[in-house]
């Protein structure tokens, strides 16, 4: 009888530290940072196909999908909620799908105007500066192609992008006005990105509310490039991006 009671004792004890972990992992996905992957190359050059993302949920504050699982009621207020800055990356619940996660830059915030001019971002009536940094490499639906880089300057801070033309789709637009409780996101790879540029009833994005973000993108913390899943097992750690390990996000 007592050996019964022993091992009932240890089977309840070690259910009991498994929801314990399985408590722990949830909070700390829910309060602390969560990590993403990034499997289009919307971001580039900035990220990468293959990167995975360590994602901060405290400096937003919290709404409902700062859950895991989404559960909690609709709401415009963030429990101790800050406005991202422009030029954060960000992950974010898709307006028109939230099982859908994305990840942008912060281009806009409430009250902001945003247009394209000829391929250049102008905000408020003013175009953001913009100057050539070299060439880099592109993945594209036909292949990787060398790209012209260059470096755009947001809220005081320089960030890449990749703009292969100034005459496309995306390139001159009308002028976005971002509403309350709103943010404008946009794709570093300006000619190959889904975002505040297309509405949702063409499949794009449009303006996301401040509700549907996630957390910020603070650091890359592994990465590994998928094309070698193409190649024998025996090549793929040949994929492994060594460098972007624990490296940080602009």
């Amino acid at each position: 009888m007592a050996d019964q009671k022993s091992e009932r004792g240890g089977i309840l004890g070690a259910l009991g530290q498994f929801a314990a972990v399985i408590a722990i992992v949830l909070l700390t996905k829910t309060v602390a940072a969560e990590a993403y992957y990034v499997p289009s190359g919307s971001m580039l050059p900035s990220l990468l196909i293959g990167d995975q993302l360590l994602v901060t949920k405290f400096p937003y504050g919290y709404s409902r999908y700062s859950l895991p699982v989404p559960m909690a009621p609709a709401s415009t207020e963030r429990l101790l909620g800050k406005l991202p800055e422009r030029g954060d990356v960000v992950v974010f619940r898709l307006p028109r799908d939230p099982s859908q996660t994305y990840v942008k830059r912060v281009v806009g915030l409430p009250g902001d105007r945003v247009q394209m001019r000829e391929g250049r971002l102008v905000l408020n009536g003013t175009m953001l500066p913009l100057r050539r940094a070299g060439l880099g490499q592109m993945e594209t639906d036909n292949g990787v192609v060398t790209a012209p880089r260059y470096l755009e300057t947001l809220g005081g801070r320089e960030h890449a992008i990749f703009k292969l033309s100034s005459d496309g789709a995306l390139d001159n637009t009308r002028e976005f006005v971002v509403g309350r409780d709103q943010i404008f996101v946009m794709g570093d790879n300006r000619d190959d990105s889904v975002d505040s540029r297309v509405s949702p009833v063409a499949g794009g994005v449009g303006l996301v509310p401040v509700e549907n973000l996630v957390g910020r993108v603070d650091a890359i913390i592994g990465s590994w490039d998928p094309i070698v899943r193409h190649e024998p097992v025996w090549s793929w750690p040949s994929g492994l991006r060594l460098s972007r390990f624990f490296s940080r996000v602009n």
